[in-house]
């Protein structure tokens, strides 16, 4: 059975070449546009693994998903899925100058698996998705 990837971005134009070259590799993969539309496909679709953008609705949609995905709370509505690997897409650093590792010590991030910079290196992704599913 096809491993299942949730693609969240709104730049459709990336989502359709990624999902393309996704199902071309064998994955089954949803998207969606906006943080919000990833929550409510992220609980009906249950996917192996998802990839978000950082910068969607706002600077930083995509910290704020992962931060509600992970939530520790009792009553989260995410906690069957909260232990979805996260691939975080980002330009953030071309937009802002700021950058982000996963090896530097920053408490900050909320339990994201991996970083890639767009533009993305469909080679780089998939090597970074078989780490995770």
């Amino acid at each position: 059975m096809a491993k299942k990837i949730l693609l969240v971005d709104d730049d459709r134009d990336l989502v359709e070449s990624l999902k393309q070259a996704l199902t071309m590799n064998g994955y089954e993969v949803e998207v969606a546009y906006s943080g919000a539309e990833g929550l409510k496909k992220l609980l009906s679709y249950h996917p192996d693994l998802m990839i978000l953008d950082v910068m969607m609705e706002t600077d930083t949609a995509g910290f704020e998903i992962s931060y509600q995905i992970r939530s520790n709370r009792e009553d989260s509505k995410y906690k069957d899925v909260k232990n979805v690997p996260i691939i975080m897409l980002t330009a953030i650093n071309q937009v802002t100058n700021s950058r982000f590792s996963l090896n530097e010590e920053q408490s900050f991030l909320p339990g994201i698996n991996d970083f890639l910079t767009k533009p993305v290196r469909i080679d780089e992704l998939l090597d970074k998705i078989k780490k995770y599913v």
